[in-house]
């Protein structure tokens, strides 16, 4: 039987009174970012089939972790939309000062540490941040998670950390990424690692050109950077939505189960069949089938058929690539700027995992 949600006292009427606040607010204003758009961070969520419930989930849970971490956040008493008593409608000057209020309300809404913005797709929630580093919160949300095995959402499903987003073209993402992998790749940092890449609501990317070119950039960057798909240190997530590429590097995928907050509460014991000192693995490829083929949504019309896991393979000639097979192996050796790439087993096209 599923573990109850845990949630903190006022934290669904928070979630929910936050949600509509930023509702209105867009509704409202004429300023700040309405949709998911280059040069922004902020956390990429999906859901199964109820946004507004997975928003208001994303607010509870963010605000929760979020207040942990940074302290809680503190507004004027005007960020509550005040509204004017029977007196005040007939004070223009009442009506003056509570018009101002509003316009403030909605300001400061728009610098709220945690604001939904649209994502452009189906089933999918983009929650902007601002003064935060997405990638820790994340981490320690899902840290949390899986130390306490305490399921804390009904309707969320993967929550991923985006460090920052571009153009969704060649070019753009090239250059981008350029800067953006040095944090974690350039020397005299090094680690090993693995790519994985979603598309939707996007038919001009080509999936191989991205992945050999980002792998490429790993791989000048610092040439003792190693493909590993069984424990890699760092996952390279490319999470591709119409025009924007949203890009994060984070720590723990395969352990945290590639981000799921309803698969990282799970014990050893529902994860049965899986070897319980590597819990979650990429490399063998029984176990990467099962592993993405227990995440809980199995049927998400929304999603593409593009998801897939790939890791850039360095034992190729360029241009050359190996043919999608049950028994594919993998070479670990050092990445080099022209990699090759490999759809790892459990990652077929027909696999509707919310990823």
């Amino acid at each position: 039987m599923a573990a109850p949600v845990q949630q903190p006292s006022g934290a669904k009427r928070k979630g929910k009174a936050q949600y509509v606040q930023a509702k209105r607010a867009r509704r409202c204003d004429g300023g700040g970012p309405r949709q998911l758009e280059p040069g922004l961070q902020g956390i990429l969520i999906t859901c199964n089939m109820n946004e507004r419930k997975c928003v208001e989930e994303a607010y509870s849970l963010l605000n929760e972790y979020g207040d942990d971490m940074y302290g809680p956040e503190k507004f004027t008493d005007k960020d509550k939309q005040p509204s004017g008593s029977e007196g005040e409608d007939d004070d223009v000057e009442a009506a003056l000062k509570k018009e101002v209020g509003d316009i403030k309300a909605s300001t400061e809404m728009k610098l709220r540490r945690f604001q939904s913005v649209e994502s452009g797709a189906n089933n999918v929630v983009f929650i902007r941040t601002l003064g935060i580093e997405p990638e820790k919160l994340v981490h320690h949300i899902l840290q949390d998670m899986y130390e306490t095995k305490k399921k804390k959402t009904r309707v969320i499903l993967r929550m991923l950390p985006i460090s920052g987003t571009c153009k969704a073209f060649l070019e753009d993402m090239k250059k981008y990424a350029e800067t953006f992998l040095e944090p974690w790749f350039k020397a005299p940092n090094k680690g090993t690692f693995q790519i994985v890449y979603k598309s939707r609501n996007n038919s001009h990317m080509n999936r191989e050109e991205v992945i050999k070119e980002l792998a490429g950039i790993v791989g000048s960057l610092n040439s003792e950077n190693k493909v590993d798909l069984t424990n890699p240190q760092y996952t390279v997530v490319v999470e591709i939505i119409k025009a924007v590429c949203c890009l994060s590097v984070v720590k723990d995928y395969m352990l945290f189960r590639k981000y799921n907050l309803q698969e990282v509460v799970k014990s050893t014991k529902d994860s049965s069949q899986l070897n319980p000192k590597q819990p979650v693995q990429a490399g063998n490829g029984k176990e990467a089938k099962l592993e993405s083929g227990d995440i809980s949504n199995q049927n998400d019309p929304a999603e593409g058929k593009n998801d897939q896991q790939v890791v850039p393979e360095n034992n190729e000639e360029p241009g050359q690539m190996k043919p999608r097979s049950e028994t594919q192996e993998v070479n670990e050796g050092g990445a080099k700027p022209e990699l090759e790439n490999q759809v790892t087993e459990g990652s077929e096209s027909n696999e509707n995992d919310v990823s």
